[in-house]
């Protein structure tokens, strides 16, 4: 079976699945993301999450003489399973200009090619450590203030990778049926300097995303790939 088969095999497979999350379904934040995504030859998404905002333990370890708790912001994340590397190299760059800064793509021994989406700002803050109260109770609501500032740039990063992602996969369309534009703008992936080329002609980052950007940690925006030693 060649590797294109074998890829819509295994998308087949995975779409046909029950989802055995907790909740059961997609996020409402990202079901227009994933649908998108699932809808294209060249992708199927695995897992996702549109991020939440957890206190670990909850109240009750607060109180408990032996608990401890811990307040945690898990930011937006997405696993992608690609048709080959080019896909998942394109998807790849969308996400890093997006704001998810600590995106990678993953090459098993048998072909699969998996991008995972994530960024970099996420929050854990223990609150209490058997019982004992860490912090008082104006730096957890200030904490709690934090954690919904991150969860709504969240929001804003997810909403800028689809429009980004749209207007991409609009153009490699485009190119596709167009050989002529395909050979004068080759639309292959780049690495950082050249992604910083791209955005001074129009690329779909505005100035505006850039500056939201400009805080971020400053991560090595080149391509991170792992081989597994594993059939996968």
């Amino acid at each position: 079976m060649d590797r294109i088969a074998e890829f819509r095999k295994w998308k087949v497979q995975c779409l046909s699945k029950a989802d055995l999350s907790r909740k059961g379904s997609v996020d409402e934040d990202v079901v227009e993301l994933v649908q998108f995504l699932n809808m294209r030859d060249e992708f199927f998404t695995t897992s996702s999450c549109a991020g939440r905002i957890l206190l670990l333990d909850g109240i009750v370890a607060l109180k408990k003489a032996n608990g401890d708790a811990t307040l945690k912001f898990e930011p937006f994340v997405l696993h992608v399973q690609c048709r080959q590397l080019q896909d998942a190299q394109i998807l790849h760059s969308v996400a890093i200009d997006s704001g998810f800064r600590n995106s990678g793509i993953t090459v098993g021994k048998r072909g699969k090619t998996m991008l995972a989406v994530r960024s970099t700002h996420g929050l854990e803050v223990p609150l209490s450590h058997k019982g004992k109260l860490m912090v008082t109770e104006e730096y957890i609501d200030f904490l709690l203030n934090v954690a919904n500032q991150k969860m709504e740039e969240n929001k804003k990063r997810i909403e800028r990778f689809y429009n980004c992602l749209q207007h991409v996969m609009e153009r490699e369309t485009m190119t596709n049926l167009h050989p002529k534009i395909k050979e004068k703008n080759n639309s292959s992936y780049t690495h950082k300097k050249q992604r910083n080329q791209e955005k001074a002609h129009g690329q779909c980052i505005t100035k505006e995303n850039d500056k939201e950007l400009e805080n971020d940690d400053d991560d090595d925006l080149g391509i991170n790939i792992t081989i597994f030693p594993e059939d996968y």
